[in-house]
């Protein structure tokens, strides 16, 4: 059974940075584009940020382009996230899973992680 498990959120002051980290385990998640999600109560779950199956390919969201980095390590299975300049909108529950495109389209019966609240005080 596929497992996602996401962690490095917290509580930071604007313009901080965070590094959150997605670890894969039951299923060879090498092989397929990963991307990042975040969910704020009340609206839909929403795609920030994917990378392709080598690393090699990466695509963001304009509102975080330029201060997002997402980078993954196969051999550790695992999926990061690189948060500077941080805004108090940026503020949401923060997930991972593959995608089927590097626009964010989801695989609908892939199981979600808990997520890993992210908060950015002004």
């Amino acid at each position: 059974q596929a497992r996602l498990a996401e962690s490095g959120g917290g509580l930071v002051q604007a313009g901080g940075s965070l590094r959150l980290s997605c670890l894969t385990s039951g299923r060879t998640f090498s092989g397929y584009p990963m991307g990042w999600f975040r969910q704020v109560p009340g609206k839909e779950r929403e795609f920030v940020a994917g990378v392709g199956w080598s690393g090699g390919t990466t695509n963001y969201v304009d509102s975080v382009k330029g201060r997002f980095t997402i980078s993954r390590d196969n051999a550790k299975n695992t999926v990061y996230l690189q948060m500077n300049s941080l805004k108090p909108e940026d503020t949401a529950v923060y997930y991972c899973n593959r995608i089927a495109t590097m626009i964010g389209q989801i695989y609908e019966y892939d199981p979600w992680g808990r997520g890993t609240q992210v908060t950015v005080s002004s």
